[in-house]
């Protein structure tokens, strides 16, 4: 499982490119967050507020080893700015895919089903 936390403005092209190489099955998730960016200071009513939480968004992607690295390469190649805030990518293992409906495992809930 690829879980690539990155900017909401990049969402859209991260989502698009996943899909154009094969990749449909995604979970997003708004989240806030913090990391080397440290957040930023808000000015309001000649107060200021620190704003240290940043909204980011979680994009779960479930992928076999194959297609790994490729996926990575994906997600980077559109989620990039070059500046802080850009986000991270965790992979973790799957010890299990199963298909709720009909009960598929593995490599074949994992792949795109044909709909009629």
């Amino acid at each position: 499982m690829i879980i690539a936390i990155i900017r909401p403005n990049k969402l859209s092209s991260v989502k698009t490119a996943l899909s154009e190489n094969g990749f449909t099955g995604i979970t997003v998730i708004p989240v806030k967050g913090c990391g080397s960016q440290r957040g930023t200071v808000e000015r309001y009513r000649g107060s200021e507020y620190v704003i240290d939480l940043l909204d980011k968004v979680e994009v779960k992607v479930v992928v076999s080893d194959v297609n790994l690295e490729k996926a990575i390469k994906i997600i980077i190649d559109n989620a990039k700015t070059g500046e802080f805030g850009d986000g991270k990518i965790f992979v973790l293992n799957v010890e299990e895919a199963i298909r709720i409906r009909t009960n598929d495992k593995g490599q074949a809930a994992l792949e795109a089903e044909v709909l009629h």
